[in-house]
């Protein structure tokens, strides 16, 4: 199928990282969101992203243009009505998230590729609500997506061959690397990320080290780039909650059970870079 014009269902980090991505690759875009301030938020975050990934060399002139120019918003699903290919990338809700599909499986037509950028909830229980499970799949980008090379193709129980190959290739026309995985809670990357992180606020909880030497040990001990605080931070405590839910739901393993001290974080609001207050204070 010839994939022109994407459209991108939620307009918040991950979306709007996603959009870029695409129309800075050359694809028209319509970027999607029921909250018309949060669409406003997202271009200005795109176009100052742009930029300064222009300054340093990484975008060319066209691609610079193309990524200023490619996307237009609209503040309904029915707005992917023309779209050769979607991807959602609302809240890590079931609910929310089926409600979607199953509103895509209706506006959009019969042949075009339903994709999720859910990071643990099923492919298969998103393709369920839709009468083209077979063209249902997961397309789970990393943050922040411009930069970040990874994108986990997940296949679905009904998943066809030919859906989950269309996916490899866009991803790989949007200059990332692609990585199938199955269907379990997690795919491959939650499954070890997540449970890592939730570890590391058990330790800081219990007293085991500081913020500060929990991550300094996991970057210089371990070589990782970021500490798993921080980037629990970067990624969103809710986000992380939400996954080891599914996690600690889907697999049954004690193991998985999220930190209470995390769950305390999330409803106390304390949710990282987004809300200005995780782990650690952001201005």
């Amino acid at each position: 199928m010839d994939i022109r014009h994407i459209a991108v269902i939620g307009a918040g980090t991950m979306g709007h990282g996603i959009a870029q991505v695409c129309a800075t690759n050359g694809y028209q875009v319509t970027l999607i969101d029921v909250v018309e301030e949060q669409l406003d938020r997202a271009l200005a975050a795109i176009r100052k992203s742009v930029e300064k990934l222009h300054r340093k060399g990484r975008l060319s002139d066209e691609q610079r243009e193309a990524g200023l120019n490619n996307i237009a918003t609209a503040s309904e699903v029915a707005a992917a009505a023309p779209a050769d290919f979607v991807i959602e990338a609302v809240v890590e809700v079931l609910d929310i998230k089926e409600q979607v599909f199953a509103t895509l499986d209706e506006v959009t037509r019969p042949e075009v590729i339903l994709a999720s950028n859910t990071s643990s909830i099923s492919i298969t229980e998103l393709g369920a609500v839709t009468r083209r499970p077979e063209r249902v799949v997961g397309m789970h980008f990393m943050n922040p997506v411009p930069l970040m090379k990874l994108v986990e193709v997940i296949r679905g129980l009904a998943t066809s061959d030919e859906s989950a190959a269309t996916v490899v290739a866009l991803a790989e026309a949007l200059g990332k690397t692609p990585v199938e995985a199955q269907d379990y809670p997690g795919f491959i990357s939650n499954r070890i990320l997540c449970p890592m992180i939730n570890e590391a606020v058990y330790a800081l909880m219990e007293g085991v080290g500081t913020r500060e030497a929990i991550d300094t040990v996991m970057k210089l001990g371990m070589n990782h780039p970021m500490g798993p605080l921080e980037l629990a931070d970067l990624i969103g405590l809710d986000v992380v909650l939400n996954i080891m839910e599914v996690l600690y739901a889907g697999l049954g393993d004690d193991k998985y059970r999220p930190c209470p001290l995390l769950k305390r974080m999330v409803a106390a609001g304390h949710l990282g870079r987004k809300s200005g207050r995780g782990f650690y204070t952001y201005d």
